[in-house]
């Protein structure tokens, strides 16, 4: 997969707010199965399944299948494509305050 690739599929799997409360869940938690994530979500398991699924194929989340459970952890370095294309902009914006900050400097001493 492409950077942008990447970038993509990161930013268009985060971007349904249930999908994204699902994987603000499972990062809070060590492992956790679809059956803890249904409980009090007000989802329904299968759309849950579903949205993991999604957040898998995104390379933010992996599964580990035990008995008749599965249990699935954040997988951090998901998130490296977003946070590398965060950090290029992070840069532009931190040059651009500075010049601001030296400009109003000089208009007003």
């Amino acid at each position: 997969m492409t950077e942008a690739a990447a970038i993509n599929a990161v930013m268009r799997t985060l971007a349904d707010p249930t999908r994204r409360a699902v994987f603000e869940r499972v990062v809070k938690s060590n492992e956790i199965t679809v059956v803890e994530l249904t409980r009090g979500s007000g989802v329904t398991q299968g759309a849950i399944s579903q949205h993991l699924k999604s957040l898998k194929l995104a390379g933010l989340v992996a599964e580990r299948p035990e008995g008749r459970n599965v249990y699935y952890r954040a997988e951090p370095e998901g998130l490296a494509p977003l946070v590398d294309w965060m950090s290029h902009y992070g840069v532009f914006w931190r040059e651009r305050f500075a010049n601001l900050r030296t400009l109003l400097k000089e208009i007003d001493p």
